[in-house]
């Protein structure tokens, strides 16, 4: 049975970050339901109603919502050419439009260098991945190698 990822040699994913993300959103949701329940009629005379404790967690699980959106950056490399997935959307760039992968100093992840100075970050091979990362950059490279034409590499 084929899998949609059958068609990629190298499907890369931030480990790091994903785990901070889920932690931070699972923490969000633990906060804001515990306010929503806490909510009540205190001295100070203000009333909150169930209408408000629903608000709180509701408020709580759409910050949680827009953490996770860290967990998405994926990049795919292949035949085809490269499928970067930020935050949002996923872009594919021909290997003819490839033109080097480079990790520049004191950055947080790599980028795929575009014609005329153009580039797109590729979220997904993050520095703070350590090894994983330095593995992920290699094997893109080695990938590019075979796909790209000479003449866009600057690797």
């Amino acid at each position: 049975m084929s899998t949609p990822d059958d068609n990629w040699e190298l499907v890369a994913k931030s480990h790091k970050s994903a785990r901070y993300a889920i932690g931070v959103a699972v923490l969000l949701v633990i906060v804001h339901v515990g306010l929503a329940l806490s909510l009540h009629h205190g001295e100070t005379g203000v009333y909150f109603r169930a209408a408000d404790q629903i608000a709180m967690a509701t408020i709580g699980c759409a910050l949680a919502g827009g953490v996770l959106l860290l967990t998405r950056p994926r990049v795919r490399v292949g035949k085809r050419g490269v499928a970067v997935r930020n935050i949002l959307g996923e872009k594919i760039i021909d290997w003819d439009l490839f033109e080097g992968l480079s990790f520049p100093d004191g950055a947080a992840w790599a980028r795929v260098e575009l014609p005329d100075d153009e580039y797109m970050p590729v979220m997904a091979i993050q520095s703070n991945d350590g090894e994983r990362a330095v593995d992920a950059v290699v094997k893109f490279r080695d990938i590019a190698e075979r796909y790209a034409p000479a003449a866009n590499r600057n690797n």
